[in-house]
Protein backbone atom coordinates (compact mmCIF):
# COMPACT_ATOMS: atom_id res chain seq x y z
CA UNK A 1 0.00 0.00 0.00
CA UNK A 2 1.20 3.21 -1.14
CA UNK A 3 1.32 5.61 2.14
CA UNK A 4 0.13 9.45 2.78
CA UNK A 5 1.33 11.66 5.12
CA UNK A 6 -1.16 12.40 8.16
CA UNK A 7 -3.88 9.26 7.02
CA UNK A 8 -3.16 6.66 8.89
CA UNK A 9 -4.32 3.20 7.73
CA UNK A 10 -6.81 1.32 10.05
CA UNK A 11 -8.33 -1.70 10.13
CA UNK A 12 -12.29 -2.31 9.20
CA UNK A 13 -12.19 -1.51 5.03
CA UNK A 14 -15.96 -0.44 4.53
CA UNK A 15 -16.95 -0.51 8.60
CA UNK A 16 -14.17 1.49 9.97
CA UNK A 17 -16.57 4.59 9.08
CA UNK A 18 -18.94 5.35 12.11
CA UNK A 19 -22.57 3.66 11.46
CA UNK A 20 -21.95 0.95 9.35
CA UNK A 21 -21.73 -3.12 9.58
CA UNK A 22 -21.50 -5.42 6.70
CA UNK A 23 -21.16 -9.27 5.99
CA UNK A 24 -20.89 -11.56 3.58
CA UNK A 25 -22.54 -15.67 3.19
CA UNK A 26 -22.54 -18.54 1.37
CA UNK A 27 -25.79 -18.65 -0.67
CA UNK A 28 -24.64 -21.33 -3.62
CA UNK A 29 -25.48 -18.63 -6.56
CA UNK A 30 -22.95 -20.70 -8.90
CA UNK A 31 -23.53 -24.04 -9.62
CA UNK A 32 -21.44 -26.12 -7.61
CA UNK A 33 -20.49 -23.66 -5.04
CA UNK A 34 -20.85 -24.54 -1.63
CA UNK A 35 -17.65 -23.00 0.11
CA UNK A 36 -16.95 -19.19 -1.30
CA UNK A 37 -19.20 -16.49 -0.12
CA UNK A 38 -21.49 -15.22 -2.69
CA UNK A 39 -23.64 -12.44 -1.39
CA UNK A 40 -22.66 -9.45 0.32
CA UNK A 41 -24.50 -6.91 2.54
CA UNK A 42 -23.18 -3.01 3.85
CA UNK A 43 -25.76 -1.14 6.20
CA UNK A 44 -25.28 1.81 7.70
CA UNK A 45 -27.78 2.79 10.85
CA UNK A 46 -28.75 6.38 9.32
CA UNK A 47 -29.41 7.49 5.93
CA UNK A 48 -26.67 8.08 4.00
CA UNK A 49 -25.63 11.51 1.91
CA UNK A 50 -24.79 8.72 -1.05
CA UNK A 51 -22.93 9.28 -4.77
CA UNK A 52 -22.47 6.93 -7.68
CA UNK A 53 -21.13 6.29 -10.96
CA UNK A 54 -21.70 3.34 -13.19
CA UNK A 55 -20.56 1.81 -16.60
CA UNK A 56 -20.34 4.12 -19.28
CA UNK A 57 -20.79 0.91 -21.41
CA UNK A 58 -24.13 0.82 -23.74
CA UNK A 59 -24.90 -2.78 -22.30
CA UNK A 60 -26.07 -2.29 -18.68
CA UNK A 61 -26.72 -4.44 -15.91
CA UNK A 62 -29.90 -4.97 -14.19
CA UNK A 63 -28.92 -3.87 -11.22
CA UNK A 64 -27.59 -0.81 -12.31
CA UNK A 65 -30.75 0.34 -13.87
CA UNK A 66 -32.17 -0.37 -10.36
CA UNK A 67 -29.54 1.77 -8.36
CA UNK A 68 -29.77 4.73 -10.31
CA UNK A 69 -33.72 4.95 -9.67
CA UNK A 70 -33.12 4.29 -6.13
CA UNK A 71 -30.87 7.06 -6.18
CA UNK A 72 -32.13 9.62 -7.49
CA UNK A 73 -32.59 11.28 -4.02
CA UNK A 74 -29.05 11.25 -3.19
CA UNK A 75 -29.83 9.01 -0.32
CA UNK A 76 -29.14 5.24 0.61
CA UNK A 77 -28.80 3.00 3.52
CA UNK A 78 -27.36 -0.77 2.72
CA UNK A 79 -26.13 -2.14 -0.71
CA UNK A 80 -26.94 -5.79 -1.50
CA UNK A 81 -24.83 -7.46 -4.03
CA UNK A 82 -24.06 -11.13 -5.26
CA UNK A 83 -21.35 -12.58 -6.97
CA UNK A 84 -21.64 -15.60 -9.69
CA UNK A 85 -24.12 -13.91 -11.83
CA UNK A 86 -24.26 -10.23 -13.44
CA UNK A 87 -27.82 -10.34 -13.60
CA UNK A 88 -27.22 -9.02 -16.95
CA UNK A 89 -29.05 -9.53 -20.32
CA UNK A 90 -31.71 -11.70 -18.40
CA UNK A 91 -35.94 -10.64 -19.69
CA UNK A 92 -36.30 -10.63 -15.73
CA UNK A 93 -33.65 -8.84 -14.42
CA UNK A 94 -35.11 -5.99 -13.32
CA UNK A 95 -37.54 -7.91 -11.15
CA UNK A 96 -34.98 -10.18 -9.85
CA UNK A 97 -32.91 -6.99 -8.93
CA UNK A 98 -35.90 -4.88 -7.23
CA UNK A 99 -36.74 -8.28 -5.35
CA UNK A 100 -33.01 -8.06 -3.81
CA UNK A 101 -33.73 -4.59 -3.13
CA UNK A 102 -37.36 -5.39 -1.42
CA UNK A 103 -35.80 -8.57 0.61
CA UNK A 104 -33.50 -6.36 1.92
CA UNK A 105 -35.15 -3.77 3.05
CA UNK A 106 -37.65 -6.09 4.71
CA UNK A 107 -34.55 -7.76 6.64
CA UNK A 108 -33.46 -4.31 7.47
CA UNK A 109 -36.73 -3.02 8.29
CA UNK A 110 -36.18 0.08 6.47
CA UNK A 111 -37.51 1.84 2.96
CA UNK A 112 -36.78 -0.68 -0.68
CA UNK A 113 -35.66 2.83 -2.37
CA UNK A 114 -32.94 2.85 -0.09
CA UNK A 115 -31.18 -0.17 -0.93
CA UNK A 116 -29.23 -0.38 -3.68
CA UNK A 117 -27.80 -3.20 -5.68
CA UNK A 118 -24.59 -4.61 -7.40
CA UNK A 119 -24.20 -8.40 -9.41
CA UNK A 120 -20.78 -9.65 -11.02
CA UNK A 121 -20.30 -12.53 -12.73
CA UNK A 122 -21.46 -14.37 -16.18
CA UNK A 123 -23.31 -12.40 -18.16
CA UNK A 124 -26.54 -13.53 -20.07
CA UNK A 125 -27.55 -16.47 -17.67
CA UNK A 126 -30.47 -16.40 -15.83
CA UNK A 127 -29.95 -15.23 -12.02
CA UNK A 128 -31.70 -17.85 -9.34
CA UNK A 129 -33.55 -15.56 -7.12
CA UNK A 130 -33.93 -18.71 -4.54
CA UNK A 131 -30.62 -19.23 -3.45
CA UNK A 132 -30.95 -15.16 -2.78
CA UNK A 133 -33.90 -15.20 -1.14
CA UNK A 134 -33.67 -17.62 1.28
CA UNK A 135 -30.14 -16.57 2.50
CA UNK A 136 -30.62 -12.63 2.46
CA UNK A 137 -32.33 -13.01 6.33
CA UNK A 138 -29.25 -14.58 7.45
CA UNK A 139 -26.85 -12.56 6.04
CA UNK A 140 -28.87 -9.59 7.51
CA UNK A 141 -28.63 -11.22 10.92
CA UNK A 142 -25.02 -11.61 10.58
CA UNK A 143 -24.07 -8.05 9.63
CA UNK A 144 -20.95 -6.99 12.42
CA UNK A 145 -18.51 -4.22 12.17
CA UNK A 146 -15.95 -7.01 12.01
CA UNK A 147 -17.24 -8.77 8.81
CA UNK A 148 -16.11 -6.39 6.20
CA UNK A 149 -13.75 -9.60 5.19
CA UNK A 150 -16.75 -11.59 4.64
CA UNK A 151 -18.46 -8.82 2.29
CA UNK A 152 -15.40 -8.77 0.15
CA UNK A 153 -15.15 -12.22 0.13
CA UNK A 154 -18.40 -12.56 -1.32
CA UNK A 155 -18.15 -9.61 -4.23
CA UNK A 156 -14.94 -11.61 -5.31
CA UNK A 157 -15.11 -13.42 -8.46
CA UNK A 158 -11.61 -13.84 -10.59
CA UNK A 159 -10.07 -12.17 -7.65
CA UNK A 160 -7.03 -13.97 -6.08
CA UNK A 161 -6.97 -11.58 -3.27
CA UNK A 162 -9.06 -9.90 -0.88
CA UNK A 163 -9.00 -5.40 -1.83
CA UNK A 164 -10.14 -3.86 1.31
CA UNK A 165 -8.58 -0.77 2.91
CA UNK A 166 -9.30 1.98 5.53
CA UNK A 167 -7.58 5.02 6.71
CA UNK A 168 -8.20 7.08 9.88
CA UNK A 169 -7.49 11.17 9.51
CA UNK A 170 -8.90 14.53 11.53
CA UNK A 171 -11.08 17.15 11.09
CA UNK A 172 -12.07 19.85 13.47
CA UNK A 173 -10.48 17.51 15.81
CA UNK A 174 -12.59 14.76 15.25
CA UNK A 175 -11.72 11.29 14.23
CA UNK A 176 -12.72 10.46 10.48
CA UNK A 177 -12.43 7.35 7.99
CA UNK A 178 -12.85 6.65 4.83
CA UNK A 179 -12.83 2.87 3.81
CA UNK A 180 -13.43 0.62 1.08
CA UNK A 181 -14.04 -2.98 -0.77
CA UNK A 182 -13.37 -3.52 -4.11
CA UNK A 183 -13.36 -6.55 -6.16
CA UNK A 184 -12.29 -6.46 -10.07
CA UNK A 185 -9.69 -9.00 -11.91
CA UNK A 186 -10.94 -9.63 -15.57
CA UNK A 187 -12.96 -7.13 -17.80
CA UNK A 188 -11.36 -4.40 -16.40
CA UNK A 189 -11.26 -1.25 -18.47
CA UNK A 190 -13.09 1.34 -16.32
CA UNK A 191 -14.38 4.73 -17.74
CA UNK A 192 -16.83 6.62 -15.16
CA UNK A 193 -17.07 4.18 -13.29
CA UNK A 194 -15.10 1.00 -11.77
CA UNK A 195 -15.27 -2.96 -11.20
CA UNK A 196 -17.04 -3.02 -8.06
CA UNK A 197 -16.07 -0.56 -5.45
CA UNK A 198 -18.07 0.32 -2.11
CA UNK A 199 -16.39 3.59 0.05
CA UNK A 200 -17.60 4.62 3.33
CA UNK A 201 -17.07 7.46 5.24
CA UNK A 202 -18.04 8.89 8.78
CA UNK A 203 -17.71 12.66 7.57
CA UNK A 204 -20.22 15.15 7.57
CA UNK A 205 -20.22 16.22 4.03
CA UNK A 206 -22.82 17.94 1.22
CA UNK A 207 -24.15 15.55 -1.05
CA UNK A 208 -23.20 17.49 -4.13
CA UNK A 209 -19.20 17.80 -2.49
CA UNK A 210 -19.43 14.29 -1.92
CA UNK A 211 -20.33 13.71 -5.60
CA UNK A 212 -18.07 16.12 -7.09
CA UNK A 213 -15.15 14.36 -4.84
CA UNK A 214 -16.44 11.20 -5.93
CA UNK A 215 -15.76 11.86 -9.55
CA UNK A 216 -12.34 13.84 -9.45
CA UNK A 217 -10.74 11.11 -7.44
CA UNK A 218 -12.20 8.57 -9.49
CA UNK A 219 -10.75 10.37 -12.96
CA UNK A 220 -7.29 10.15 -10.88
CA UNK A 221 -7.23 6.70 -9.85
CA UNK A 222 -9.80 4.22 -11.23
CA UNK A 223 -10.15 5.33 -14.74
CA UNK A 224 -6.40 5.12 -15.22
CA UNK A 225 -6.58 1.41 -14.56
CA UNK A 226 -6.69 -1.26 -17.37
CA UNK A 227 -6.35 -5.17 -17.16
CA UNK A 228 -7.16 -5.85 -20.69
CA UNK A 229 -9.42 -3.38 -21.87
CA UNK A 230 -12.95 -4.95 -21.57
CA UNK A 231 -15.41 -2.52 -20.05
CA UNK A 232 -17.61 -4.46 -17.67
CA UNK A 233 -21.45 -3.89 -18.16
CA UNK A 234 -21.40 -3.27 -14.59
CA UNK A 235 -18.97 -1.29 -13.22
CA UNK A 236 -20.19 -0.05 -10.23
CA UNK A 237 -18.56 2.88 -7.38
CA UNK A 238 -20.78 3.76 -4.89
CA UNK A 239 -19.81 6.47 -2.16
CA UNK A 240 -22.10 6.15 1.15
CA UNK A 241 -21.82 9.04 4.14
CA UNK A 242 -22.80 8.55 7.25
CA UNK A 243 -21.55 12.05 8.96
CA UNK A 244 -21.52 9.70 11.99
CA UNK A 245 -18.02 11.76 12.60
CA UNK A 246 -19.90 14.66 13.96
CA UNK A 247 -17.28 17.76 12.36
CA UNK A 248 -18.83 20.38 11.28
CA UNK A 249 -20.63 19.97 7.59
CA UNK A 250 -17.88 20.45 4.86
CA UNK A 251 -20.33 22.68 2.66
CA UNK A 252 -17.79 24.38 0.36
CA UNK A 253 -14.62 23.76 -0.98
CA UNK A 254 -12.09 24.83 1.68
CA UNK A 255 -9.09 23.14 3.84
CA UNK A 256 -11.78 20.23 5.23
CA UNK A 257 -12.68 19.43 2.36
CA UNK A 258 -9.40 19.07 0.60
CA UNK A 259 -8.54 16.68 3.42
CA UNK A 260 -11.26 14.36 2.99
CA UNK A 261 -10.84 14.53 -0.80
CA UNK A 262 -7.17 13.56 0.20
CA UNK A 263 -8.56 10.52 2.43
CA UNK A 264 -10.45 9.47 -0.45
CA UNK A 265 -7.83 9.91 -2.78
CA UNK A 266 -5.43 7.20 -0.48
CA UNK A 267 -8.51 4.78 -0.40
CA UNK A 268 -9.01 4.79 -4.13
CA UNK A 269 -5.69 4.78 -5.37
CA UNK A 270 -4.71 2.07 -3.38
CA UNK A 271 -7.91 -0.18 -4.19
CA UNK A 272 -6.81 1.14 -7.46
CA UNK A 273 -3.35 -0.41 -7.73
CA UNK A 274 -4.48 -3.85 -6.21
CA UNK A 275 -7.02 -4.22 -8.55
CA UNK A 276 -4.19 -3.52 -12.06
CA UNK A 277 -2.09 -6.19 -9.07
CA UNK A 278 -4.70 -9.32 -8.97
CA UNK A 279 -5.61 -8.70 -13.09
CA UNK A 280 -6.89 -11.89 -13.89
CA UNK A 281 -3.21 -14.81 -14.24
CA UNK A 282 -0.68 -11.76 -13.59
CA UNK A 283 2.97 -11.58 -11.67
CA UNK A 284 3.38 -8.26 -12.05
CA UNK A 285 1.60 -4.32 -10.80
CA UNK A 286 3.03 -2.28 -14.01
CA UNK A 287 2.65 1.81 -13.03
CA UNK A 288 3.17 4.33 -16.32
CA UNK A 289 4.32 7.42 -15.30
CA UNK A 290 4.45 10.17 -17.64
CA UNK A 291 5.72 13.60 -17.36
CA UNK A 292 6.15 16.58 -19.13
CA UNK A 293 3.81 16.00 -21.49
CA UNK A 294 1.76 19.55 -23.32
CA UNK A 295 -1.77 18.92 -22.03
CA UNK A 296 -3.56 16.64 -19.16
CA UNK A 297 -5.21 14.90 -21.77
CA UNK A 298 -2.25 14.15 -23.74
CA UNK A 299 -0.32 13.04 -20.18
CA UNK A 300 -3.67 10.69 -19.62
CA UNK A 301 -3.62 8.83 -22.73
CA UNK A 302 0.06 8.39 -23.13
CA UNK A 303 -0.11 6.60 -19.38
CA UNK A 304 -2.93 4.65 -20.58
CA UNK A 305 -2.04 3.69 -23.96
CA UNK A 306 1.13 2.37 -22.62
CA UNK A 307 -0.59 0.18 -20.04
CA UNK A 308 -2.94 -1.19 -22.46
CA UNK A 309 -0.80 -2.54 -24.73
CA UNK A 310 -0.51 -6.42 -25.47
CA UNK A 311 2.58 -6.31 -26.47
CA UNK A 312 3.83 -4.19 -23.71
CA UNK A 313 2.38 -6.09 -21.21
CA UNK A 314 3.71 -9.06 -22.86
CA UNK A 315 7.32 -8.23 -22.90
CA UNK A 316 6.74 -7.26 -19.34
CA UNK A 317 6.04 -10.66 -18.42
CA UNK A 318 9.08 -12.19 -20.15
CA UNK A 319 11.22 -9.11 -18.29
CA UNK A 320 11.79 -8.44 -21.79
CA UNK A 321 13.07 -4.67 -22.20
CA UNK A 322 11.54 -4.06 -25.53
CA UNK A 323 11.35 -0.27 -25.09
CA UNK A 324 10.18 -0.01 -28.70
CA UNK A 325 7.20 -1.26 -27.98
CA UNK A 326 6.36 1.57 -25.45
CA UNK A 327 7.35 3.81 -28.16
CA UNK A 328 4.56 2.27 -30.48
CA UNK A 329 1.88 2.50 -27.85
CA UNK A 330 2.93 6.12 -27.05
CA UNK A 331 2.46 6.79 -30.79
CA UNK A 332 -0.85 5.72 -30.97
CA UNK A 333 -2.21 7.76 -28.38
CA UNK A 334 -4.47 10.27 -28.59
CA UNK A 335 -2.05 12.88 -27.84
CA UNK A 336 0.02 15.28 -29.66
CA UNK A 337 3.79 15.51 -28.64
CA UNK A 338 7.48 15.53 -30.51
CA UNK A 339 8.25 11.78 -30.13
CA UNK A 340 12.00 12.87 -31.16
CA UNK A 341 11.85 14.45 -27.12
CA UNK A 342 10.73 11.67 -25.50
CA UNK A 343 12.84 9.41 -22.96
CA UNK A 344 12.51 6.09 -21.38
CA UNK A 345 13.15 4.72 -18.14
CA UNK A 346 12.36 1.34 -16.21
CA UNK A 347 12.59 1.05 -12.44
CA UNK A 348 11.93 -1.49 -9.64
CA UNK A 349 12.78 -1.86 -6.31
CA UNK A 350 16.08 -3.35 -8.28
CA UNK A 351 17.41 0.05 -9.59
CA UNK A 352 16.18 2.19 -12.44
CA UNK A 353 17.77 2.36 -15.89
CA UNK A 354 17.32 4.33 -19.41
CA UNK A 355 16.80 2.72 -22.42
CA UNK A 356 15.04 5.62 -24.26
CA UNK A 357 16.32 9.07 -25.04
CA UNK A 358 15.60 11.69 -27.73
CA UNK A 359 13.44 9.34 -29.34
CA UNK A 360 15.93 6.59 -29.95
CA UNK A 361 17.59 3.71 -28.06
CA UNK A 362 20.24 3.43 -26.42
CA UNK A 363 23.14 1.52 -25.44
CA UNK A 364 21.98 -0.31 -22.18
CA UNK A 365 22.24 -4.04 -20.29
CA UNK A 366 19.48 -6.28 -21.36
CA UNK A 367 20.81 -8.72 -17.71
CA UNK A 368 20.40 -5.27 -15.73
CA UNK A 369 17.29 -4.63 -17.79
CA UNK A 370 15.76 -8.19 -17.18
CA UNK A 371 16.69 -7.83 -13.53
CA UNK A 372 14.77 -4.65 -12.87
CA UNK A 373 12.11 -5.95 -14.75
CA UNK A 374 11.74 -9.10 -12.94
CA UNK A 375 10.10 -7.39 -9.71
CA UNK A 376 6.43 -7.85 -9.03
CA UNK A 377 6.18 -4.01 -9.17
CA UNK A 378 7.41 -2.53 -12.41
CA UNK A 379 7.65 1.16 -13.19
CA UNK A 380 7.46 2.34 -17.06
CA UNK A 381 8.68 6.56 -17.00
CA UNK A 382 7.60 8.40 -19.93
CA UNK A 383 9.18 12.14 -20.33
CA UNK A 384 7.54 13.95 -23.35
CA UNK A 385 10.07 16.93 -22.31
CA UNK A 386 7.05 18.83 -24.14
CA UNK A 387 5.56 20.56 -21.26
CA UNK A 388 4.11 20.66 -17.79
CA UNK A 389 1.44 17.94 -17.58
CA UNK A 390 1.51 14.47 -15.71
CA UNK A 391 -0.31 11.31 -15.39
CA UNK A 392 -0.22 7.74 -13.55
CA UNK A 393 -1.88 4.69 -14.55
CA UNK A 394 -1.85 0.96 -13.47
CA UNK A 395 -1.99 -2.26 -15.65
CA UNK A 396 -0.30 -5.66 -14.92
CA UNK A 397 1.34 -8.18 -17.49
CA UNK A 398 -0.26 -10.29 -19.97
CA UNK A 399 0.42 -14.10 -19.67
CA UNK A 400 -0.71 -17.41 -20.11
CA UNK A 401 -2.83 -17.99 -17.70
CA UNK A 402 -4.57 -14.74 -18.66
CA UNK A 403 -6.07 -16.85 -21.60
CA UNK A 404 -6.83 -20.02 -19.69
CA UNK A 405 -8.40 -18.21 -17.15
CA UNK A 406 -10.95 -16.89 -19.46
CA UNK A 407 -11.26 -19.91 -22.18
CA UNK A 408 -12.40 -21.58 -19.12
CA UNK A 409 -14.82 -18.74 -17.37
CA UNK A 410 -18.21 -20.76 -17.60
CA UNK A 411 -16.74 -24.39 -17.32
Amino acid sequence: MVKFENYEFVDGGVCAAEGFTAGGVIAGIKAGNTTKRDLAMIYCAERCKTAALFTSNKVKGAPIIVSKEHLKDGYAQAIIVNSGNANTCNPDGIEIAEEMCELTAQALDIDTNDVLVGSTGVIGQKLDIKPIRIMIPTLAKSLSMKNSGDAVEAIMTTDTRKKEIAVEFELDGRKCHVGGISKGSGMINPNMATMLAFITTDVAIAGELLEKALRKVNYLTYNMVSVDGDTSTNDTLILMSSGLAKNSEIICEDKNYEIFENALYAVMMNLARETARDGEGATKLIECIVNSAPSEQAARAAAKSVISSNLVKAALFAADANWGRILCALGYADADFDIEKVSVELASAKGKLTVCAEGAGIAFSEETAAEILSEEEVKILVDLHDGFYNAVAWGCDLTFDYVKINAEYRT
